[in-house]
């Protein structure tokens, strides 16, 4: 087994379900500390973050990751046990082997080599990772971000290690994400007899027709970079359970995935505005998971594109497609940022996997980069 095979296995092996870190972290720390790396823990409430960092000068390479996963499902699902790492016909199935603990192991063994040979390397690198990326994520990254920024601490590049990839590793990679913009909303009716509705105020019959206008809103036509704003409606709730009551209420849940062209209170005005036109009696929670962002060009692109090239023989894809990720909580510090990683055809499914000869390539390349951008020579 090679070296990255055998800490991917390792880490399946904890099962570390959001927000849990089953000492994930620990066993990274043993790894990199020996290697001049300072360990320091930046925990909130429930969370665990670690921050281990190599040096003091500029430029600062951050490795970004997760150690938690999404939970398995059901277990006779799976063809072999989800925290037992299984090989079969070149595949390694577990838990998070694609997101993202083969994207951790890859980049600690690329580290280990970069230094091992490198060890007066220019700049500092440093490996940032969490327990709360799976969840809510209100106490890992965006914490650990407002304690880098109280000290005036600044990362230059920041390296992702979500499964990005489509077809082989390293054929796409994410120079930005979309926005996400959850809501909840309530709609206030009159509870009644359906016999009667004179007496009563459907609040489902009255939210329909603004329903429809959310639905069939053109948000904006999307970019260069960006697809279309796209809204979607997640869930609708009402009603007792009776069949023969008026509810007196409706929950309706929606998000809105937004690009660059909108921003937050864009977005809400025109909402509220397709609401009040409709006459509703509604109140609305709103909540920001996170701000679109984008790389466009630099050092960090360069780096990668010319990394993928040589490790692999092809070009790269820039893309912003997919959910979100951490790199929204650095993005705005003034870090290039990107997502590099595993395929991502099995995350968050039944015997979830990763390519064993992929995590070679994927380590490979991370190496390249860190020549590529801190090598003195």
């Amino acid at each position: 087994m090679t070296q990255t095979l055998e800490l991917l296995k390792d880490l399946i092996r904890r099962e570390s379900i959001t927000p849990l870190d089953a000492g994930c972290q620990d066993l990274i720390a043993s790894r990199l500390t020996p290697l001049g790396f300072h360990d320091e823990r930046l925990d909130f409430v429930d969370t665990q973050n670690i921050y281990l960092k190599r040096g003091t000068d500029k430029p600062l390479f951050v490795f970004l990751g997760h150690t938690d996963v999404v939970p398995t499902g059901k277990l006779e699902s799976w063809d072999s046990p989800p925290f037992k790492p299984t090989i079969r016909d070149g595949q390694l199935y577990g838990r998070g082997a694609a997101d993202m603990k083969g994207g951790i192991a890859a980049f600690i063994t690329a580290v280990e080599r970069f230094i091992a040979k490198h060890p007066n390397h220019q700049g500092s690198i440093a490996v940032l990772l969490t327990s709360d990326e799976e969840g809510i994520a209100t106490n890992g990254v965006v914490k650990v971000v407002e304690v880098l920024e109280q000290r005036k601490e600044k990362i230059d590049w920041c390296l992702v290690g979500e499964p990005s990839s489509d077809k082989k590793i390293g054929d796409v990679i994410r120079v930005g994400r979309r926005g996400s913009l959850c809501a909840k909303l309530t709609v206030q009716g009159v509870q009644g007899h359906v016999a009667y509705p004179e007496l009563a105020d459907n609040p489902i019959h009255r939210f329909a027709p603004a329903l429809k206008a959310l639905t069939e809103e053109v948000w904006d036509n999307g970019n260069a970079f960006f697809p279309p704003t796209s809204l979607q409606v997640s869930n609708i709730n009402a009603g007792t359970g009776a069949e023969n009551i008026i509810p007196a209420s409706v929950e309706v849940q929606f998000n809105l995935r937004f690009c660059t062209e909108l921003t937050e209170d864009m977005i809400k005005q025109r909402v509220h505005a397709i609401f009040d036109k409709h006459g509703l009696n509604y109140d609305v929670e709103w909540r920001l998971s996170g701000n679109p962002f984008l790389t466009s060009g630099g050092a960090l692109i360069d780096a990668t594109h010319a990394a993928i090239k040589t490790v692999t023989g092809f070009e790269t894809i820039d893309d912003t497609g997919g959910g979100t990720s951490d790199g929204r909580f650095i993005a705005p510090t003034g870090a290039q940022v990107l997502e590099l990683g595993a395929l991502n055809a099995s995350i968050h499914k039944i015997n979830e996997h990763i390519g064993v000869a992929d995590l070679e390539v994927l380590s490979d390349i991370y190496e390249q980069m860190l020549v590529l951008l801190l090598l003195t020579g």
